[in-house]
């Protein structure tokens, strides 16, 4: 079947979308932590179900201490900072223009994996920068009501430092768990084939477990554990939270994955990276939010910056 890759990559997307609106949902309804603990709690069921069925083990095989270190590392950065900016700026600017800062998540890959691995920037990775950021000026920017203000910003200056540390916390999160997933491959003895084949879906699974076990210990501290209860009876808002699981780390990882089997890494990044632009359609639909053509210019001139680092 020809493209096949280039299906996947856009049936990735869609899940993404679907998973962002579910996350905005449950957010709402049972809060952004307990939101939080469920979703990784169900993400090592799935996960652990998965490598369960193909290696006869629920935990990850081989994993050495240095690939804990840095996988534990980047479910602290990318699970724990990230989405905790992200859900929380859906609550303030909604899952549309949350899922367009995620946007800047190659380009904080991209500074830390020079600064972290020592990986080289090309003047079109620059480039690629820089169209991103325009993107988003145009989409959050609105002309100043009063004389003399030129440009201001039309979202909450809290619910966009939230959006930039999301797609922050997501890029840094990517490298650090590259450099975990390297330890790991080093820890893997040779012929275990199969064990290779589900070291992302291990690593994912390190990531969650520290994003878990920390989110935990926040609701601790906060003396919110007497709210699990009353948020598993919200039917609405758990149909929403499996929603988000299911539709994000769960089936969005499996088929991301896939999709670079069968095409080109760059093409399936870039694909996959068209969520800010699918959403505009289920934002209105949904949650009746009025979008601008500007808005969705600014969406458009984004996804171009982001495939520009993988051209």
């Amino acid at each position: 079947m020809h493209y096949i890759g280039e299906i996947i990559s856009l049936i990735v997307a869609f899940s993404w979308t679907i998973s962002a609106v579910c996350a905005e949902v449950a957010s709402k309804r049972i809060g952004t932590l307990q939101l939080n603990v469920i979703r990784l709690i169900l993400s090592l069921i799935f996960l652990g179900v998965t490598m369960y069925v193909v290696t006869g083990s629920p935990f990850p095989l081989y994993a050495d201490g240095k690939a804990w270190l840095w996988l534990s590392l980047s479910g602290f950065v990318g699970y724990v900072l990230g989405d905790y900016c992200l859900f929380n700026s859906y609550l303030l600017i909604g899952s549309r223009f949350g899922q367009l800062f995620m946007t800047l998540a190659p380009l904080a890959a991209a500074i830390s994996g020079w600064i972290l691995l020592g990986e080289r920037l090309s003047m079109q990775a620059w480039l690629g920068m820089f169209v991103t950021m325009s993107g988003i000026s145009i989409s959050i920017l609105n002309k100043g009501k009063e004389k003399g203000h030129k440009l201001e910003l039309k979202l909450p200056v809290k619910g966009v430092l939230l959006g930039i540390g999301a797609g922050i916390g997501q890029g840094v999160g990517l490298v650090l768990s590259k450099m975990g997933m390297n330890y790991y491959e080093l820890s893997i003895p040779e012929g275990m084939d199969t064990i290779h084949t589900l070291v992302p879906f291990a690593s994912t699974w390190v990531r969650a477990l520290t994003g878990a076990i920390c989110f935990l210990i926040v609701m601790y501290f906060q003396k919110e554990f007497h709210t699990l209860p009353v948020v598993l009876k919200d039917k609405k808002g758990m149909f929403a939270a499996v929603g988000t699981t299911i539709s994000g780390p769960f089936i969005g990882v499996s088929l991301s994955l896939m999709a670079v089997n069968y095409t080109e890494a760059g093409i399936a990044s870039t694909l996959m990276a068209l969520t800010p632009i699918i959403i505009l359609l289920p934002a209105y639909l949904f949650f009746k939010q009025k979008i601008t053509w500007m808005e969705i210019i600014g969406a458009f001139i984004s996804v171009i910056g982001v495939s520009l680092f993988f051209l």
